[in-house]
Parts: C-alpha cells; structure tokens; sequence
C-alpha cells in the first residue's frame, strides 16, 4: 500500500471506530444528556403536573430524590376526553404495572363501557362514568374496587392537549390498514386515510375516538397509540423536546407522582433499553340494562388480569406465559376500519 492509501485506510478504521462506539454508548450518552441538561429543567416544569389527590400515595413517594426505583409499582394511566362545554369524562382506563429494573411495562385496558359498582354512588353504572362523578379519585376508587388491586399513583392527560403534542414530536406512525370514516349522524365526521407515513396529532385524535366498530377495538387502539407515542417520545432526537412538550401539554396533564420520581424514571428507561410493553384488554359482553348499553366484563377475563397484575408486582415477576398478554384477546384489525 502506498503511503497515502495507508493514510486513507487508517481514517476510514477511526471513522468506523467511532461509528461502532457511539453506537454501544447511544443509550449511555443520552441518558447523561438528559441527566446534565434537560432534568432540572423538567423537575421545575413537573411541578405544575404534581397534583395528589389521596392522603398517601405509593410507598415509593417517601423515597429521596435521586434514589433509583427498584420495587414494581402501579399507576392507573387515564385520558379524559372534554369537548367544548361538555363535562369531562374518562375515555382510556388503563391499569398499568411498572417494572422499571427490566424495564417492562404492563397495559390492562379497561373498555369506558364497562359495567361495574360506582364507588361513593352506591350504584351499578358504566366505569368511565365515575370521572364524571367523582374526579380522579372516584376514578381510582372505582378501579380497585373492580380488580380488586390496590393502585400507587395515576397519570391524567385531556386528549385535547395530546394534538399539540403529537405534533411537536413530528406526528406519530399508526398501522392504518384501511380508511376509518365516521359516518354516524350523531357522530363527529372524520376520515383517516390509510397508509400514510406519519400522522398528525388530529388524526391520531381522531384514531383513539373512532367509535363505530367496538368499545374493544377502540380500546386495543388506544394501546396501539400509547406504544407508538412512546416510540416516537424516546428517540434520542427528541430529548430535548422533553421541557417544550410539557408546555404544551401545560393544565392538561396531571400525576401524583413527584417530579424527581419521573425524572429518575426516564433517566433509568433510557440506560435500560426501550421498554418492553405487554398489553390485555378485559372483554365484555354487550348488553342492555333497563334501556342502557353497557359493557358486562368477561369473568374469566376478569380474573387473568387480576393474575397478571399479581405477577407483574412480585418481586420474581411474570412467568413466561404471562408476558403474552393480549395473545388471548387479540384486535380484529379487519373491525377497526370502516373503508371508504
């Protein structure tokens, strides 16, 4: 080799050096990046977020800031939905388990139809009616009640400041097969088209509101969502957007989980790897109560998802066949388009 293809071949060797070590570090460094300066920052900007609405939350609450989560916890993850003067109600319930030393994260969706006792009514309703009733805390009430599990904390979000969002994050990518057209009279009109690249924060509105199929497609699409905002949230590009998006979310966003919390959290989710979600819709019968639809949940659904909330809080963890999730109920993708 002459003295100058040496020369060549040895840059080309550092380039592919560097190349392969960023690649290693990628996680390492952006979780240092979001460490030394986006943080402090978003600690400041949680505050506005922290509203707690029990005498005491989760046990990890106490724990100083900066100490690593390590124990499962739960959070009841709710997306309320208030249009104009409408009174809000809940539009997404999911219960959901942390596992954040893995990390893995598990969705038990609970389809807003659903036919249960409304704790502090005395009365048998639909479960997304409790919001309505009682704000967040009946909510959580009603939840417990209905799986019989206790929950540390909950997470609140209005759709409407999920449009803005999504937006800000460049659209979200959504596996739109079909075009979902709403045609119902008494329906908001809309139509999504199918196989488009990215989608704006309209159209995923839209996505998780389309109604004219199922209460349980509707709900699996509600998951599909989730995991493709998380997708897009966590991409190294968007770090810094963390404190912007918070903005934009502003009064629309509410948690009793303490700033340093979420912070420590996403800092240990970007060391550990994208999350694994595992997701299970609890099913339901439709039925009409003295003229009323309703949801009645599947009893042996019922009692699997009770299972896997157990498992996902112990220390051991799922079992392996647990982690399947919503291998038993699986969305009918032809069901969730209406073509136009």
């Amino acid at each position: 080799m002459t003295k100058k293809q040496k020369i060549l071949s040895a840059i080309a060797a550092a380039v592919v050096l560097i190349a392969c070590s960023l690649l290693l570090w990628w996680k390492p460094i952006s979780a240092q990046m979001f460490d030394w300066f986006v943080a402090d920052t978003l600690e400041n900007q949680l505050e506005q977020t922290y509203q707690p609405v029990r005498q005491t939350g989760g046990e990890q609450e106490q724990e100083e800031p900066g100490v690593v989560m390590t124990e499962p916890f739960s959070i009841l993850l709710v997306g309320s939905d208030q249009r104009k003067n409408e009174k809000a109600r809940s539009d997404t319930l999911i219960y959901a388990v942390v596992r954040p030393m893995e990390p893995e994260v598990l969705l038990i969706s609970i389809p807003r139809d659903t036919y249960t006792e409304i704790i502090g009514r005395d009365r048998m309703d639909k479960i997304n009616h409790a919001y309505a009733f009682g704000g967040i805390k009946m909510t959580m009430d009603t939840v417990e009640h209905f799986l019989d599990e206790d929950l540390d904390y909950y997470a609140s979000v209005n759709f409407q400041g999920l449009v803005n969002a999504v937006d800000a994050l460049g659209g979200v990518k959504l596996p739109i097969e079909k075009d979902i057209a709403n045609r119902d009279p008494n329906h908001e009109k809309f139509t999504i088209k199918a196989n488009k690249p990215i989608y704006s924060g309209q159209e995923a509105l839209y996505y998780v509101r389309y109604r004219e199929d199922s209460d349980f497609n509707r709900t699996k699409r509600q998951q599909i969502f989730l995991q493709s905002i998380t997708d897009q949230a966590i991409q190294l590009n968007q770090i810094d957007q963390i404190p912007e998006l918070l903005n934009i979310m502003g009064s629309n966003f509410k948690t009793d989980m303490r700033p340093q919390m979420l912070t420590g959290l996403a800092s240990q989710i970007m060391r550990g790897g994208d999350p694994k979600i595992t997701s299970f819709t609890i099913a339901g019968e439709g039925e009409y109560i003295d003229g009323v639809y309703y949801d009645v949940p599947n009893e042996d659904d019922l009692e699997k998802a009770k299972h896997l909330i157990d498992q996902w809080m112990s220390p051991q963890g799922p079992e392996p066949a647990a982690a399947q999730g919503e291998t038993a109920n699986p969305v009918n993708t032809e069901a969730q388009s209406q073509v136009q």
